[in-house]
């Protein structure tokens, strides 16, 4: 009973006689008179203006200059780490498309060519740039997993690297602007 009369004291929310049965009830109970006197301490450090917690001598001792001196490195070196990150991050997106950056679902591209020794992928998700595929042990197969936006994709493997073919087992395709054919992905997500 006695931590909810502190609240409401603290709140603002006595009449005056739960006032004064408050102050009456501060003079018969210790720690009642403790925990309040520390509770309206602890809330008028809380309305205090921070400014005035500083000390006046620390205060005066930082100069503009002094900021300057350090400050200004160290925002130069910010600066530049941003712009590095964001340079970076702006060549991953594929087709360079910065404005529309959506969330991915890694999806796994495979392909069954024994007779081959190197097989790349290249679609429109890699700006048409060829990923290496890696051969899974002695089985003839070849994978790479990669991390697609939501959407239509256009792809094809390149065999040795120059022979271009559409995906045996993705039964949308298209004709390209070469004479060759592109397989056609829908990646929901």
């Amino acid at each position: 009973m006695t931590e909810h009369f502190i609240s409401m004291f603290i709140d603002d929310e006595l009449d005056l006689d739960q006032k004064i049965e408050f102050v009456e009830s501060l003079h018969s109970d210790a720690f009642f008179k403790t925990e309040a006197v520390a509770l309206l301490r602890q809330e008028k450090r809380l309305r205090d203006d921070p400014v005035q917690l500083v000390p006046p001598a620390v205060v005066r001792s930082v100069s503009p200059r002094r900021w300057a001196r350090w400050l200004s490195p160290l925002l130069i070196g910010l600066g530049s780490a941003a712009a590095a990150v964001v340079l970076f991050w702006m060549t991953m997106l594929p087709n360079s498309d910065i404005d529309a950056v959506q969330p991915a679902k890694i999806h796994r591209f495979i392909i069954y060519r024994p007779d081959i020794s190197s097989v790349q992928l290249t679609g429109s998700f890699t700006g048409w740039q060829p990923t290496a595929m890696h051969r899974i042990g002695d089985s003839g197969y070849w994978e790479v997993e990669m991390a697609l936006p939501g959407g239509e994709h256009r792809f094809a493997y390149l065999l040795e690297g120059s022979q271009r073919i559409a995906d045996p087992t993705v039964p949308a395709r298209e004709r390209d602007d070469f004479g060759g054919e592109n397989s056609i992905l829908r990646v929901a997500l």
